[in-house]
C-alpha cells in the first residue's frame, strides 16, 4: 500500500532503525535487526532529518539553505521520504 506525505507531515526512523557512520564502508548506514543499507550522501543528510521535529517542508527549507547551489530540493525530498515511508524505514506522526 503506498501511503502519502504532506507539506505538514512530521517523520521519524522508526524504532528498529538506527542511522550511523560506518567507517568500513565510508559511508553512512542505516542498521536494523535484518541487515544494513548503504546510504548515499543525500538519502544521510535527509535521513538525519527524521526526527519528528521538522515538517517536511522545514526539512526542505534546511536541506535547500545548507545546498543552495542545488536549487529546489523539495522533488527529491518528497521521492526520497515516500521510497523510506513505503519501505518502512520511517513513520509519520
Amino acid at each position: 500500500m503506498t501511503q502519502f506525505l504532506t507539506a505538514q507531515t512530521r517523520v521519524r526512523l522508526k524504532a528498529l532503525y538506527r542511522m550511523q557512520w560506518e567507517a568500513a564502508q565510508q559511508a553512512h548506514v542505516l542498521l536494523y535487526p535484518e541487515g544494513m543499507i548503504t546510504l548515499n550522501e543525500s538519502a544521510s543528510e535527509i535521513l538525519s532529518l527524521c526526527r519528528g521535529q521538522l515538517t517536511i517542508d522545514e526539512m526542505i527549507s534546511t536541506l535547500e539553505q545548507k545546498f543552495p547551489q542545488a536549487g529546489s530540493l523539495a522533488d527529491d525530498v518528497y521521492d526520497f521520504l515516500t521510497v523510506a515511508l513505503n519501505n518502512g524505514w520511517i513513520e509519520h506522526n
